[in-house]
């Protein structure tokens, strides 16, 4: 185990690069599983949730090149299926959410797979009733397996079917497209996700081979072909970490550069930070936040408290939210933070709380933060990560607060952010990793 100790208070200057997606590589990663032949994958974010992933699929046979640390090559010319119903298999995919994504592609393209008990982070109920449900409509077969904690699911051949989606579920989506590509026929689905991450994945497939339509609405049509090629495909910036170190920034009233952003990706997360009145200056693909500028948040137009809200893309994701409360208790201005897909992920708000934060946790679902516009700063503490988001969010806090802090169980942030102590080091922050 390790932990962050953080010493608060320091303005920090320069640039950052973000790293690629995390999101994006797992369902990528898992997309490689349609075809025997290789696919290259650049711009791969080296943390924990994407090398177990790569393991893997390397324990079920797929051969990995690494070109550079964030290039490699997956051959999935030899996959053994037969291992899947192991009880190491079961133990390694149980471990991590996004082994989720291996049954699509695997069902599509052997006709079997097996779904684990969703791993990651415990934010709430995490229900995979989309993707089940989907792969039964589309012909497969399941079957609880309740001394491996999971189902086994099976299909000789797949057809495609209209399907209206019960949630527009990025996972639910992302696994559907891939088990759909090799159906038989023509497979729609509507309330699809349509987020960037799963938008480049059908660009990928359709290089691959696949036909594919509606990429980027939530009404997709994919009309099954016999086999898919390989190819070659870069993810796209991370924008979780973008939304993140502009958080960074304006509560360590720093004026930082954020490069590459790929900012027409980005949607409504440029904005949303601009309502709690940080501001903000795109120059090319470069992002550059003006955080020593005092911020105040706005109010919408009939005077009444601005809510920030998660929805399904264009909408805001809720990866964010954390990031956006923990900005707000030094902003003037009150703001409503309401998460709404995950019951458990603000939870953490009672740490910054004992830091000095202005709180209300008004249920579940919903608080509301009085900002403190830097009168009464935060106080350094000590607390544990509960899960990705809310680390690095309490990072966020813990680099402003006045102070030395410590942060445990820093393997939650390091899942999602590569070398995040590092990174922020380089531009001013003192960051020091010691083990328990």
């Amino acid at each position: 185990m390790e932990a962050f100790r953080i010493e608060g208070g320091r303005t920090l200057a320069g640039s950052v690069v973000p790293k690629g997606a995390k999101n994006e590589a797992l369902q990528v990663i898992c997309a490689v599983l349609l075809t025997a032949h290789p696919v290259r994958i650049s711009n791969l974010p080296r943390i924990h949730d994407v090398l177990r992933l790569i393991e893997l699929l390397e324990f079920l046979g797929v051969r990995t090149t690494w070109h550079t640390t964030e290039s490699c090559t997956l051959d999935a010319s030899r996959v053994d299926v037969s291992l899947l119903f192991t009880e190491e298999f079961r133990l390694r995919a149980g471990k991590m959410r996004g082994s989720v994504m291996l049954a699509g592609p695997l069902l599509g393209r052997f006709g079997e797979a097996f779904v684990p008990k969703p791993g990651g982070d415990k934010i709430g109920r995490r229900r995979l009733d989309t993707h089940l449900e989907g792969f039964q409509q589309l012909g497969a077969v399941l079957e609880y397996k309740p001394e491996c904690e999971g189902y086994r699911v099976e299909a000789r051949q797949l057809r495609g079917k209209y399907m209206l989606l019960d949630e527009a579920s990025v996972t639910g989506t992302a696994n559907l497209i891939m088990a759909a590509v090799l159906a038989e026929g023509e497979t729609t689905l509507f309330n699809a996700a349509c987020e960037p991450y799963v938008q480049q994945l059908c660009l990928m497939l359709q290089r691959m081979g696949a036909d594919i339509t509606g990429i980027g609405s939530n009404l997709l049509r994919i009309r099954g072909v016999q086999s898919l090629a390989g190819t070659e495909h870069t993810l796209l910036p991370d924008m979780i970490e973008v939304g993140s170190f502009i958080g960074l920034a304006a509560i360590t009233q720093s004026d930082l550069t954020i490069q590459d952003v790929h900012l027409t990706e980005l949607g409504i997360i440029p904005h949303s930070f601009e309502r709690l009145g940080i501001h903000l200056e795109a120059k090319g693909d470069n992002l550059i936040v003006y955080g020593s500028e005092p911020y105040e948040i706005e109010t919408f137009m009939d005077g009444s408290i601005m809510t920030i809200a998660d929805a399904p893309w264009p909408g805001l994701t809720p990866d964010l939210l954390s990031v956006f409360l923990v900005v707000a208790t030094q902003a003037r201005g009150a703001v409503l933070i309401h998460q709404k897909m995950f019951e458990s992920r603000l939870f953490f708000v009672d740490k910054l709380i004992d830091m000095g934060a202005q709180i209300i946790l008004c249920d579940p679902h919903r608080a509301t933060v009085i900002g403190l516009n830097r009168q009464v700063r935060l106080r350094s503490t000590s607390m544990t990560s509960p899960d990705i988001r809310a680390g690095v969010a309490l990072l966020l806090a813990a680099l402003a607060a006045d102070g030395t802090s410590t942060i445990y169980n820093v393997e939650q942030i390091d899942r999602g952010y590569e070398l995040i102590d590092v990174r922020l080091n380089a531009l001013g922050a003192h960051i020091e990793r010691i083990s328990q």
